[in-house]
C-alpha cells in the first residue's frame, strides 16, 4: 500500500511540479525520501524564508505554482516572510509546513502551533488535511486556489502522521485546472481604444499583468500600430526592451524622473496590470493630473477605481484585453503625435543627468561608476536580479531592461536580502545562461548562508555586492531628519564578503577602482562556480531616497538628483 507521502509526490507530479524547494526536517523526511526516489529536483536551502523567496520567484517565472515545504513550529514561522513577498507579489506560491502527529494535537507536543490561523493573513487559502488518503484531493485544491483569478499564495499545514500513514484505496491523481482569461466587455473596449486616439498626451503602463498573461507580443503590437508611449514596470520590465523606439523604461516615478514628468502631464492614462498603489503615488496628483483620465485593466474587479476614479474600468485578462484592442484596430495605424517627440527628449534630458555622476570615480566610487562598467562590460542578454537599497536603486534607474524575465525584483513587501535566494531560482530557471545579482552590503546579511546554496547546486551566479558600509537609505533618511551628518544604528563595517564566499567555495575578490571592474567581471563571468565581486562605492542618495524625503515634506516638484 502506498504511504500518504506517496500520494502526496504522486499528486504534484501530476500536477506538473517537478521541483521541491525546502529545508529538511523530521517532519519532512518520508516526503522527501519518496519525492528524491520519483525523480524530483530537491531544492535545499539554509533558511525557511530563503525557501519561500525561491519558490515563489520560481512560480513568477514559469507563471505556474511552485511548491515549497518546511518543518513545522519554527520552520513554518520562519517562512511566513517568504509568503508574505508572495502574497504581496500576487504569486502562485504553494507553501506546505510539516506539523507534529495530529494525535497530539493540543497536548503540548513539541514544535505544535496553530499554523493555518497563523498564516491565513498572508494567503489566499489554508487548510489541514484530515486523513493521509485526502493529500492529493487538497493539494490540488492548494493550486486551484493559488491561480484562481488574481494569483496568490496557499498553505497546507500536514501533521507527520498523515506522510507516514499506509493508505488503502489510493485516490487517482488530480489534474491541473486550468487558468482561465476572461475577455473585457466589447463596449469598454471602444470606449477605452477612443479615449485613447482622441488624446493629445496619452501614456501606457504596463505592470505584471502583462507577463502573467505572457501578453509582451500583443503589447509591442498594440503600441507599434497607436505609437503609444509605455512605460513598464514590476514584472513586465523587458517584455519590451527599453530600447524599442517606444519604450520609455522604468514607470517608476521614484527611480524615473522622466516618466514623472510624462505621467503628470498626461491627459489619458492606460493602466495594464498594475495596482494603483504606493508606486503610483495612489493614482492621485503627486503622479498624475486630477484632469487626466484613467483606463485600468486588472484581472481583480476590486483594484479597478479603488484609489482613483476610472473612465473605463475593464475587470479581464491583459492579454485577452490586447488581442480585444487589436482586433478592433485592426491594421489601422495612429498618426505619431509631437508628444512622442516631447517624452522622448525628456528620457533623453533625465539620461544625460544620471550620466554627470558616472564621472565621480575617485575611491570611493560613485554607484553610477560602476554602472556604466557594468552596462559597457556586461552581455546585453544578461539576467538581473535585484535587491534593494540605495545602491541598487541607482542601477535600476541606470540599466536597462531588456530581457523578458531578465528583470527580477523583490516585490511589493520590499523584503530587502530575498534577492540572494530569488537569484537561486533564477539561475536554476536559466541553467545555461548567466546571471548577475546585484545587492548591498547590508541586505547581503540576511540569508547570507545561501552563498553555500548556490556552492552546493553549482550555481554559478555573479554577485555585485555595493559596500558602503552602511544601511544607505536610512542613513539617509536619518541626516535629512536630524540636520546632522550622524546617525543611529546605521553603520556598517566595510565586511570583506568575498572572502566569506572564498570561505563557502566560490570565487570572490575586492574592487576599490573603476579601472579594477573590468577584468574583475571577466573573471567572474569565466568562473565556474559562484563568484562574489566586493565593490567599496560611496553612500550616495538615490533618485529613490530622494523621492521618499520629497514625499515627507509634501513637495509636489520633482526632487533632483543628488550627485554626491
Amino acid at each position: 500500500m502506498p504511504t500518504g507521502a506517496e500520494i502526496f509526490v504522486e499528486a504534484m507530479r501530476a500536477l506538473g511540479m517537478g521541483e521541491i524547494f525546502t529545508l529538511v526536517g523530521d517532519h519532512l523526511n518520508e516526503v522527501l525520501i519518496a519525492a528524491a526516489r520519483r525523480g524530483v529536483r530537491v531544492l535545499d536551502m539554509r533558511h525557511e524564508s530563503a525557501v519561500m523567496h525561491a519558490a515563489d520567484v520560481w512560480a513568477r517565472l514559469h507563471r505556474r505554482p511552485a511548491l515549497a515545504m518546511v518543518t513545522g513550529g519554527p520552520g513554518h514561522t520562519n517562512a511566513l516572510t517568504g509568503i508574505a513577498t508572495a502574497f504581496q507579489a500576487c504569486s502562485p506560491l504553494i507553501a506546505v509546513s510539516g506539523a507534529p502527529a495530529g494525535t497530539l494535537v493540543d497536548r503540548g507536543a513539541f514544535q505544535d502551533l496553530d499554523q493555518r490561523d497563523m498564516v491565513r493573513a498572508v494567503v489566499k487559502w489554508a487548510a489541514q488535511p484530515p486523513r493521509a488518503a485526502d493529500l492529493g484531493f487538497y493539494l490540488r485544491r492548494a493550486y486551484a486556489e493559488a491561480v484562481a483569478g488574481r494569483q496568490g499564495p496557499t498553505h497546507l499545514t500536514i501533521p507527520v502522521d498523515l506522510f507516514r500513514a499506509a493508505v488503502q484505496e489510493p485516490v487517482a491523481p488530480p489534474v491541473a485546472p486550468a487558468r482561465t482569461a476572461p475577455a473585457p466587455e466589447a463596449r469598454d473596449v471602444e470606449r477605452a481604444l477612443a479615449l485613447l486616439e482622441s488624446a493629445e498626451r496619452p501614456v501606457v503602463i504596463a505592470g505584471s499583468g502583462v507577463w502573467w498573461a505572457q501578453a509582451g507580443r500583443e503589447l509591442i503590437a498594440f503600441v507599434e500600430r497607436t505609437r503609444l508611449p509605455v512605460w513598464t514596470i514590476t514584472m513586465a520590465r523587458g517584455v519590451i526592451p527599453d530600447h524599442h523606439p517606444l519604450a520609455m523604461g522604468y514607470a517608476d516615478p521614484a527611480l524615473n524622473r522622466a516618466a514623472l514628468a510624462a505621467f503628470q502631464q498626461a491627459d489619458v492614462v492606460l493602466v495594464l496590470g498594475k495596482r494603483l498603489d504606493y508606486r503610483l503615488a495612489f493614482g492621485g496628483p503627486r503622479l498624475f493630473s486630477p484632469a487626466a483620465r484613467m483606463i485600468q485593466v486588472d484581472i481583480h474587479a476590486q483594484e479597478l477605481g479603488m484609489n482613483r476614479r476610472l473612465e473605463v474600468g475593464l475587470c479581464a485578462d491583459v492579454g485577452a484585453t490586447l488581442r480585444a484592442f487589436l482586433e478592433v484596430q485592426g491594421s489601422r495605424h495612429w498618426p505619431a503625435r509631437p508628444w512622442l517627440e516631447h517624452v522622448r527628449d525628456l528620457d533623453h534630458q533625465w539620461r544625460r543627468h544620471l550620466e554627470s555622476a558616472t564621472r565621480l570615480t575617485d575611491p570611493p566610487m560613485h554607484p553610477l561608476a560602476l554602472y556604466q562598467q557594468l552596462r559597457r562590460c556586461l552581455p546585453a542578454e544578461v539576467l538581473y536580479c535585484w535587491d534593494g537599497g540605495d545602491f541598487c536603486h541607482w542601477g535600476r534607474a541606470y540599466l536597462p531592461a531588456l530581457r523578458s524575465g531578465g528583470w527580477v525584483r523583490l516585490g511589493p513587501l520590499g523584503t530587502i536580502g530575498a534577492a540572494l535566494p530569488n537569484a537561486v531560482a533564477l539561475q536554476m530557471a536559466h541553467p545555461e545562461e548567466r546571471v548577475v545579482l546585484i545587492i548591498g552590503d547590508g541586505a547581503l546579511g540576511f540569508y547570507l548562508a545561501e552563498l553555500d546554496t548556490l556552492v552546493r547546486h553549482r550555481l554559478p551566479v555573479v554577485i555585485i555586492v555595493g559596500n558602503d558600509a552602511g544601511w544607505g537609505i536610512e542613513r539617509e533618511l536619518q541626516r535629512e531628519v536630524s540636520g546632522s551628518h550622524d546617525t543611529v544604528a546605521c553603520e556598517l563595517r566595510p565586511t570583506r564578503y568575498d572572502l566569506i564566499m572564498q570561505a563557502c567555495g566560490g570565487g570572490g575578490e575586492l574592487v576599490e577602482t573603476v579601472e579594477q571592474v573590468e577584468p574583475a567581471l571577466a573573471r567572474a563571468f569565466a568562473s565556474e562556480t559562484p563568484y562574489l565581486i566586493n565593490v567599496r562605492v560611496r553612500g550616495a542618495r538615490s533618485p529613490f531616497t530622494e523621492w521618499q524625503i520629497a514625499g515627507k515634506r509634501g513637495d509636489a516638484d520633482a526632487p533632483r538628483m543628488a550627485s554626491g
